[in-house]
């Protein structure tokens, strides 16, 4: 296989300085409140947008690619194993950041590099494009599917620092769970509503590239059902989408939470 890999695997620190993490009982539970708000805007934590996932907290930014890795792998069939591996491989690369600078000529969530055949710099910067491609070469790495996942992340990015992805799986694992729909209900965002007309065709064109055939319509499962409501949650600052509803409850943006709500049955949103 093709050397993908880079010598040095973390950026300088000074790029990280908006980026913590939050350790309890020894194992890492997500990124730092504190940390996930810096650099917004210079806001109050009150005031300030933020999405969470069980203890994972991250920034609306963060989770929407988180949302897109995720659909990319449901799309092209992948066990929610592999989006854990996706997951943790990009919290270590660029804390799900779409970065445009790196080691050399490494770009993006995974840090893919051009010369080392993952694909233009463009390619490798367009989260679906570029989470595409991870699994891609996930699947070629024989017995993947038993590997522990900081095994797994490695055989694909060939890191200089191959332990490096073990700090994030639980924390790759908790959010992968809300992403696919295994648990219900399991992704919120809080933030101002603010309205974007026309952005209705934007998140149709949005959801047919990330879920797939049917995008927001597609026959559903609860499972799928729950991910593509998640999809939504996490993509609805940029869309302008304010409300999700789905079997008997309901999420709404300036609450940033879900309730209980009987007139929700299938899949809405506004």
């Amino acid at each position: 296989m093709q050397e993908h890999g880079r010598k040095n695997r973390f950026l300088p620190a000074r790029r990280w300085q908006d980026v913590g993490v939050r350790r309890r009982a020894g194992w890492v539970v997500g990124l730092t409140l504190a940390a996930a708000l810096t650099g917004c805007g210079g806001g109050t934590p009150q005031t300030l947008p933020l999405c969470t996932a069980g203890s994972v907290v991250l920034t609306p930014e963060q989770t929407a690619n988180a949302a897109t890795i995720a659909a990319v792998g449901k799309r092209l069939g992948m066990p929610n194993h592999a989006v854990t591996v996706a997951l943790a491989t990009a919290f270590q690369e660029s804390r799900l950041r779409n970065l445009d600078y790196g080691d050399r000529d490494s770009l993006g969530l995974f840090q893919q590099r051009p010369s080392q055949g993952w694909g233009s710099p463009a390619r490798v910067r367009t989260p679906r494009l570029a989470a595409a491609s991870f699994y891609t070469h996930l699947r070629r790495v024989p017995g993947w599917r038993s590997m522990p996942v900081t095994e797994a992340a490695q055989r694909v990015q060939r890191s200089a620092f191959p332990d490096a992805y073990a700090q994030w799986e639980d924390a790759a694992r908790e959010l992968a769970r809300a992403l696919t729909g295994e648990v219900h209900a399991g992704l919120v965002c809080q933030f101002a509503p603010a309205p974007k007309p026309g952005a209705g065709p934007a998140l149709q064109t949005a959801a047919l590239a990330d879920l797939g055939p049917g995008g927001l319509a597609r026959v559903r499962t609860p499972a799928i059902a729950w991910s593509t409501a998640s999809w939504l949650v996490a993509h609805a600052r940029s869309y302008g989408v304010s409300s999700v509803g789905l079997a008997g409850q309901r999420w709404e943006a300036k609450r940033g939470s879900w309730q209980a709500d009987t007139a929700a049955r299938d899949l809405t949103w506004s």
